[in-house]
């Protein structure tokens, strides 16, 4: 059996020599210019655009499931799995939204087309708004209102295509591309990133902020055509502002497909599996050379999980392997490619487990605003609350939480842990898990404290009346969610950009999105089915329903679910990098990843 533990090129001669060393004063120059560009000069350019995909998002996601069924008057459970679905598949397609920037475009445009096609989409949903003839007639009182019919629902659905196409650019490719304008002087101590990450949700929830307040106010008061021309014309804003800060950017070209890479790892695999395993890691396959451009961090070492996959990176006689040639990737791959594959399949079960956090959180978007709905939402005589801006405290709660999780808590941690951020991302998302578990149970309770001042008040057959209730009653869910969001979800992005193979960021950023697509289509799901077998979820009067059953349900699998998230914590692999120095004409670099 042949064996290439290393491919390197050796200079033949004075020439080549002198030749190396032009080549290093060139790299030198590239690294130093490089380092001229990002930092944060960039953020304001970046955060922007993000900051607007959330406004035009949220400011109508937030209060979707009132204009569906005020405006095109569609039954409860309905509108509840519309606004669930267009979620689920606006988190799902960053998957095509990634491949496309790992591979081909990178992120700088796949960030900007993607903005411009959620400006259409945008544009389409402000004209069937304003237009009357793009949505069904009012009505009134008691009167059977007429559902939007066939070409009304097919614009609204081109709209929501076109938002959810839009969102599959823009959201796996600007937290990986802010995050890449920080060159990290240490990348297994990555102090710029988690701090950029904390900082990157701050500014979403400002954005969330002013969506969940300002635009549903004008919404509910002046007109959906205003409530959604607004953020149009933001988006439209973003595009100019994003391209200004053009000649700022670090833009790391793409490097081929990692999916290829990963399907070449798995048939290479498949081909040599009646081969005997090696047991020593050091006979596998490595080429630093061959793998510069998907390596600049470092290469991936070897780990004893999934060694099936380590044959990929056996070299045989059928392999042909001469120095100066690259091998079929069908038949062999290097050490660091294999474990690009592994790196991937090992976040998966962690991966999982944001499911049901997202089915959590996708209530408060549905049943939570119709139980604000039906109650006392009167901040003075003449100011009511909207529905839709009970979401403000949850926002508030994040925002909150940031800044003290940042300014406070990771001081205190880090005397405790000894670590830089004080606790790990693994530990953070389990902190939110439980904090969700007991939103989701207070969530239940608060609903049988509505029903019962609905039944004191002999109001539980009148569906449009006003229970004698505080909507402020609310306000315990959504800040509870609020403060789970706040540890969980930035910790299961900070995850999935620090653990994934460096040239698969984006992937990786897509996978988080696709957690939350799970959710809300298993949200779907359950939904579908408790309306359908049980009188948990009536669509016309939520008074002769049992939610508290069905947030008890989520309550239940929630609890489940942390126990398996915290057996796949227990026994997770973080990513093994290697340890590289280089002298670059004076210049030290030294990357441990």
């Amino acid at each position: 059996m042949e064996n290439h533990s290393m491919a390197t090129a050796t200079p033949e001669n004075k020439d080549s020599f002198a030749t190396s060393g032009n080549a290093d004063d060139k790299q030198s120059k590239a690294f130093v210019n490089d380092n001229e560009k990002g930092g944060i000069k960039t953020m304001p350019f970046i955060l922007l655009n993000e900051i607007c995909e959330k406004l035009a998002m949220v400011g109508f996601s937030k209060n979707m499931v009132n204009y569906l069924t005020q405006q095109l008057h569609m039954p409860l459970t309905k509108a509840a799995n519309t606004v669930t679905n267009f979620n689920g598949t606006s988190s799902l397609t960053p998957l095509l939204g990634a491949f496309i920037a790992d591979s081909y475009a990178g992120k700088f445009w796949t960030i900007t087309v993607s903005t411009a096609i959620y400006l259409a989409g945008m544009i389409v949903l402000t004209l069937s708004a304003a237009l009357p003839q793009l949505r069904p007639p009012p009505c009134a009182g008691d009167q059977v209102c007429q559902e939007a019919n066939g070409s009304q629902m097919a614009v609204l659905y081109l709209s929501l295509l076109f938002a959810a196409l839009g969102s599959g650019g823009i959201r796996p490719c600007v937290a990986a591309f802010g995050a890449e304008q920080f060159v990290e002087e240490d990348p297994t101590q990555p102090k710029k990133t988690w701090v950029f990450f904390n900082w990157y949700y701050f500014a979403l929830g400002v954005s969330i902020l002013l969506a969940s307040t300002v635009l549903v106010y004008i919404q509910d008061n002046v007109g959906w055509s205003w409530g959604l021309g607004i953020p149009t014309l933001a988006m439209a804003l973003s595009i100019i502002v994003f391209l200004i800060g053009y000649p700022l950017y670090r833009n790391l070209d793409p490097a081929g497909s990692p999916h290829t890479r990963v399907l070449q790892v798995s048939v290479a695999a498949f081909r040599k599996r009646k081969i005997p395993s090696i047991s020593d890691p050091k006979f596998l396959y490595v080429n630093e050379e061959l793998d510069a451009s998907i390596s600049t961090d470092g290469l991936l070492h070897h780990t004893k999980q999934l060694k099936f996959l380590d044959k990929a990176a056996i070299v045989t006689e059928e392999d042909s392997l001469k120095s100066s040639e690259k091998p079929n990737f069908w038949r062999l791959n290097t050490v660091h490619r294999v474990e690009e594959l592994k790196s991937i399949l090992r976040m998966l079960p962690i991966w999982a487990a944001g499911i049901l956090f997202a089915t959590s959180n996708a209530q408060q978007n549905t049943f939570s605003l119709q139980q604000a709905n039906t109650m006392e939402r009167h901040l003075t005589k003449s100011f009511v609350i909207p529905s839709a801006s009970m979401s403000v405290f949850g926002m508030l709660s994040v925002l909150i939480t940031i800044v003290l999780y940042d300014r406070l808590l990771v001081r205190v941690a880090r005397r405790i842990t000894g670590l830089e951020r004080g606790i790990n991302f693994l530990q953070r998302m389990a902190i939110g898990f439980f904090i969700a578990i007991i939103a989701t149970m207070v969530a239940g309770f608060v609903e049988v404290k509505r029903k019962h001042a609905a039944s004191a008040s002999g109001l539980i057959d009148s569906p449009e009346s006003t229970i004698p209730i505080s909507v402020f009653w609310l306000v315990p869910q959504y800040s509870l969610h609020g403060i789970a969001e706040a540890f969980m979800v930035i910790g299961h992005l900070e995850f999935f950009y620090n653990q994934a193979p460096e040239s698969m960021r984006s992937t990786a950023t897509a996978l988080f999105w696709t957690s939350i697509s799970a959710g809300d289509y298993t949200s779907t799901l359950l939904v579908t089915l408790v309306h359908k077998y049980s009188d948990w979820l009536p669509n016309r009067n939520l008074n002769k329903g049992k939610l508290e059953y069905f947030y008890w349900l989520l309550t239940l699998l929630q609890a489940l679910n942390i126990v398996y998230y915290l057996i796949c914590a227990k026994f997770y692999t973080f990513k093994p990098l290697s340890h590289k120095t280089e002298h670059v004409e004076g210049v030290e670099l030294t990357t441990q990843v």
